[in-house]
Order: structure tokens, then C-alpha cells, then sequence
């Protein structure tokens, strides 16, 4: 193997041997236990929240994506899940205002919890990643570029939560294998 790939696969090691399992578990109670998700990311992270609502829509959760048309309102039954690697962008700030005023409880994952972001939530996961907000300079610790090593985290994040949420909801393969879209 190229040490190119050795070395990303090195650096995602390290984040997870980081990461607060417990602090995951959480995380997944609070998805099984809400009526409706929904989620949001910006850029790339946009791109990894998207795969992890298709999966909940997969295991039969009632799920939706920021910015789609058929994104329903949320309320206090329900939970918005926001991805910000670098702590705050001004869109999900927004966001996350609205709905906190709307009651839904929030899940901010982020790799700067002292961010303006963590403020709104109802429960900070942190994913200790290179983001753009410490991609260069001294501070710059991934051979990856800008956000690429949070962003990969989260890929892998969310298939280990969809592993945990199969364990807590008893959905089996066959029940997802239904929800999967017959239009491809």
C-alpha cells in the first residue's frame, strides 16, 4: 500500500481512537428516540450527512435533508442533526437558531466544540479533525487537504452509528433492503 494511503488510514486511526464512544451512543439514542430527523452539513460535509439520511431512510426512520424541497418543519418531537467541522458558518448558524426557537432538540457534531455552533445544541459530538478552521500553519496536522480528514471521519462515523442504531432498533437487512429505491 502507497504510504499516501497508509498515512490517511493513520490519521483516521487516530481520530477515532479519540473519539468518545459513549459520547456516540448518545448520539444514536437521541436519533432513535426522535419523530422525524432532519440534517444539514455544508460543502463536503453536505455530501456525508446526505449518505447518512439515506441510511436512516433505509432502516425506516422518517428523515430528511435540509434544502430539499419536501423538508418538513421541525418541532419539539424532533431532531435536526448539523455537522460544522470548523464550529460556525453563518448558514447553519442560522439554522440552528431557527430550530431552537422551533423547539426541536439539536445534535451538533463538530471538531471545534468552543465554536458559536455548539452553543444552540442539545448535545455536542466532537470529532477531534482537521477542519478547514486549523488547515494550515502550524495547526495544519493532516496530510489531507483543508476539511478532508474531518469529512472522511464522518464517513466512517455514520456507518458505525447506522451499525449502533441497527443494534438499538432491531431493523433488519431485509427491512432496509425494502426501503431501497427500485429507480436506479
Amino acid at each position: 500500500m502507497s504510504t499516501l494511503y497508509q498515512g490517511a488510514l493513520d490519521e483516521l486511526a487516530q481520530v477515532f481512537a479519540k473519539v468518545d464512544d459513549t459520547a456516540v451512543d448518545r448520539a444514536c439514542e437521541m436519533i432513535r428516540d426522535a419523530k422525524r430527523v432532519v440534517v444539514f452539513g455544508g460543502g463536503r460535509e453536505r455530501l456525508q450527512i446526505m449518505g447518512f439520511a439515506m441510511r436512516l431512510h433505509h432502516m425506516g426512520l422518517d428523515v430528511a435533508v435540509e434544502g430539499d424541497m419536501t423538508t418538513p418543519p421541525v418541532g419539539p418531537s424532533d431532531l435536526f442533526v448539523v455537522t460544522v467541522g470548523p464550529g460556525e458558518i453563518s448558514t447553519a448558524l442560522a439554522l440552528l437558531g431557527v430550530a431552537k426557537e422551533a423547539g426541536a432538540k439539536i445534535l451538533f457534531l463538530t471538531a471545534q466544540p468552543q465554536g458559536r455552533g455548539a452553543a444552540y445544541a442539545d448535545y455536542v459530538l466532537t470529532i477531534p479533525a482537521q477542519t478547514m478552521a486549523d488547515d494550515q500553519g502550524p495547526a495544519k496536522t493532516s496530510v489531507l487537504p483543508m476539511g478532508s480528514l474531518y469529512e472522511g471521519a464522518l464517513f466512517v462515523l455514520f456507518e458505525v452509528m447506522v451499525l449502533k442504531l441497527i443494534a438499538l432498533t432491531g431493523v433488519t437487512p431485509e427491512q432496509m433492503r425494502a426501503n431501497h429505491t427500485n429507480l436506479e
